[in-house]
């Protein structure tokens, strides 16, 4: 049987929604620095969709974590149980557009042991795009029994970045002037991880948001020196980006830890080296 893949189309989903199985759905628009979401989703979203805020339920507090570190298992388990989430029901997540919210709960998911999580390949936009509806209905949700089971997917801490990018491949994947150092509009330092790779996480997806297909991501992940063979790990500025790059590289059917904290958790850190330019060392 061929695997489950991690996305889903819009038509695709909307054949599992009229099914007899039909999926929990999760909307997580959010932007980087505001404003709030809730007022679009409130103005229209996918029929059933429950609204989960990122900056405050898939994130923990700002601080020595980064900006983005992770939530407290037990108040995740909490905010997915009120949104519906059951442990046998499948879920899909969707944002507006650009995949990094939604990735992020994918990979929370996913991290504490839901074994059925898939994101919606170009988010509402390509729903709307598809002739998909969305309404503006309040959605109450029948409480579910997902309980987090944190370690099913791969998470790295400072040390263990630091040790991979030499020992293995470790991707950046922010816009490649953070990397090189030349702008930091939000961290202290600009620059990368000594030994990590450029890997922008905008080049893994298509004009449209949607994800490029799975052998033109291995392509251009064995480009990078990335493949099952290797041990590959993610950051990014704060562990959203680095989560769709975690995605993508999930569709080429590699495997990837994630160090959550990423350049926001490194950079606050003055013991921790900073390299700059085009070149990994």
């Amino acid at each position: 049987m061929t695997a489950k893949s991690a996305i889903l189309s819009a038509a695709e989903l909307a054949s599992e929604l009229s099914g007899t199985r039909p999926p929990v759905l999760l909307d997580v628009r959010w932007q980087l620095g505001g404003p709030d979401q809730r007022p679009a989703y409130e103005a229209g979203h996918l029929p059933g969709a429950v609204y989960v805020d990122l900056d405050r339920e898939l994130a923990g507090p700002p601080g020595s974590g980064g900006r983005h570190p992770l939530p407290d298992p037990e108040a995740f388990g909490a905010v997915m149980r009120r949104a519906g989430v059951a442990s046998d029901v499948p879920v899909v997540v969707y944002d507006g557009g650009q995949g990094w919210a939604a990735a992020r709960a994918w990979w929370l998911l996913r991290w504490t042991g839901h074994p059925d999580v898939r994101v919606l390949d170009g988010g509402l936009a390509a729903w709307t795009a598809a002739g998909g509806g969305v309404t503006a209905d309040r959605v109450t949700p029948v409480e579910g029994d997902f309980k987090p089971t944190p370690g099913a997917l791969g998470l790295l801490d400072a040390d263990g970045a630091a040790s991979l990018a030499r020992t293995g491949v470790l991707l950046d994947a922010r816009a490649g002037e953070r990397y090189r150092g030349e702008v930091e509009p939000i961290d202290p330092v600009g620059g990368h991880i000594p030994g990590a790779l450029s890997a922008p996480t905008t080049e893994n997806v298509g004009p449209d948001g949607r994800f490029l297909p799975a052998e033109a991501l291995r392509a251009r992940f064995a480009g990078l020196g990335a493949s099952q063979e290797v041990p590959v790990g993610v950051y990014c500025g704060s562990g959203v980006s680095g989560a769709h790059e975690v995605l993508a590289l999930e569709v080429a059917g590699i495997g990837a830890d994630l160090y959550a904290g990423s350049w926001s958790q490194w950079s606050s850190d003055p013991a921790r080296p900073v390299a700059t330019g085009p070149d990994p060392q």
